[in-house]
């Protein structure tokens, strides 16, 4: 039975005892942090870590990395002005480090998106997350990731919870994907004209993506009179 990890979230907020108190959030990029900031900085003193090395590219990991830190300036600046509500937030760049993912996930190069690799991954990032919680005294710690759908929230708060006992701080248990949390990053998205990527960083999911693209080119040219339909549109 799987647990319904927003509830759990919205009870420990409904409690009021968390106002004011230091989050550890990390982040893996600006749309998807977008709504959690502006949801948990109502209650939270939220700093976001920006740790990612799974992001292969140099230049795709900056652009990313820039696009981070301008959204974290201008929900500031809203907040200084009183157009939104809540704490100030501020950012910690963790070290890009690729070939540290690469020899975490070293012999799972060939597994699904979704599959062990990425769980991999996430105990990568959310592990540095609460050590480095931990070492600052923070409160909690949690992560955006779980407002994918494509991401398994039920793997993400288990992983959490463990590096949480681990290192001996307090994880945020979370979907922001509920509440129409995702349907509204993608809002807000527009609204602040924020770079949204297609995929999650790493080498091995682009490759899979660029797959699913010609597996569905082929099956449309393989469609009778795919070509010709696609000309008279």
């Amino acid at each position: 039975m799987k647990h319904n990890y927003q509830k759990e979230l919205e009870k420990i907020l409904e409690e009021k005892t968390t106002v004011g108190k230091r989050l550890f959030l990390h982040s893996c990029c600006a749309p998807c942090s977008s709504y959690v900031l502006l949801y948990l900085r109502r209650f939270f003193q939220i700093t976001v870590f920006y740790y990612n090395p799974n992001i292969t590219e140099q230049e795709e990991y900056q652009k990313r990395a820039a696009e981070q830190k301008r959204l974290i300036g201008v929900l500031n600046q809203e907040s200084a002005s009183g157009e939104t509500e809540g704490f100030l937030i501020e950012i910690q760049e963790g070290d890009y480090t690729p070939e540290v993912f690469f020899q975490t996930v070293r012999g799972l190069e060939q597994c699904p998106e979704g599959g062990a690799r990425c769980r991999k991954c996430f105990a990568l990032r959310l592990e540095e997350t609460a050590k480095r919680a931990k070492a600052q005294s923070f409160d909690f710690f949690t992560t955006t990731l779980t407002i994918s759908p494509l991401k398994d929230a039920e793997a993400l708060n288990e992983i959490g919870r463990e590096m949480g006992d681990r290192y001996g701080i307090s994880f945020l248990p979370s979907d922001f994907k509920k509440r129409d949390g995702y349907k509204s990053s993608i809002a807000l998205s527009r609204t602040y004209d924020l770079y949204r990527q297609e995929y999650c960083g790493c080498v091995f999911s682009e490759m899979q993506r660029q797959e699913e693209v010609r597996r569905r080119q082929r099956m449309q040219m393989e469609q009778p009179d795919g070509p010709l339909k696609e000309k008279r549109i």
